[in-house]
């Protein structure tokens, strides 16, 4: 099968020039990769650009309106032509088998709900293309030398199959429609109609998932198989508003059992 990658982003180059780093040594390489953009500025395309001649890179870009990430994805989706897309962030650097991971889990009529672990500012910063291309960046044992605090949320960062799987089938957490590392079929992304664009910033990801599962399509927990170092910033564009109207929304979607969205593609 061929796999795309859809990277949402909005005017950060810096965290996605790092991100594309990610993308540049994986053992798995993607067929095609999308960057669905809320309106950045030249910056950002320019970055593309210069990252075109070494990764499939495609630009889609909409005028800056407001938090419209899900009208982008959505153009995103039908510029799309792979059969399985890996939907994430511009602050989400993949580890290297992060693709082949996606790729191994992909079955039939299923999604997969992937992890990230947060680094703190003065890591992202100081992360550099070397540190990405030896892997060293993915490294427990490296990341504390660099300052990090070891939590029980570094046990994401373990490089054992066994240990990984055995975490993945014993976490609670379910196995949600993050935007940030999501996976599954375009054809059935298309049935559902894609991202319901009335959603702000808050749970916008996971309602498309809500409704997949309403289709019989069901998750597959992989947080601690396939993992991205998720680089710290700050999110103005989070408010109260946003939320109740998103939680609006999620709950229709539950209660009526919907499968589809008549305000997506």
């Amino acid at each position: 099968m061929t796999i795309g990658v859809i990277i949402s982003t909005y005017n950060n180059p810096r965290w996605l020039e790092k991100t594309l780093w990610g993308y540049l040594f994986q053992t798995r390489q993607a067929d095609e990769i999308i960057i669905a953009d809320d309106g950045s500025t030249q910056e950002t395309a320019a970055l593309i650009a210069a990252y075109a001649t070494r990764l499939p890179l495609r630009h889609v870009w909409q005028e800056d309106k407001g938090f419209r990430k899900t009208r982008i994805l959505n153009k995103a989706l039908l510029e799309a032509t792979a059969d399985y897309l890996v939907f994430t962030d511009q602050d989400c650097v993949p580890r290297p088998d992060f693709l082949a991971v996606h790729e191994r889990y992909a079955l039939p009529r299923r999604f997969l709900s992937g992890g990230y672990f947060k680094l703190p500012m003065d890591i992202s910063t100081q992360l550099t293309l070397d540190d990405i291309r030896s892997g060293r960046a993915f490294r427990l044992s490296w990341l504390r030398e660099n300052g990090l605090r070891t939590t029980f949320k570094c046990t994401k960062l373990i490089q054992n199959p066994t240990f990984s799987s055995l975490m993945n089938a014993i976490t609670p957490t379910k196995a949600t429609w993050n935007g940030m590392n999501a996976s599954t079929w375009r054809t059935l992304l298309l049935d559902a109609k894609g991202f319901d664009e009335r959603m702000q910033y808050g749970g916008e990801d996971r309602e498309l998932g809500e409704r997949l599962v309403n289709a019989g399509i069901t998750g597959r927990q992989i947080r601690y198989s396939a993992v991205t170092l998720h680089l710290d910033h700050a999110r103005p564009y989070v408010n109260q508003a946003a939320w109740d109207t998103n939680h609006a929304i999620r709950r229709a979607t539950k209660a009526a059992h919907l499968t589809q969205t008549t305000h997506g593609i």
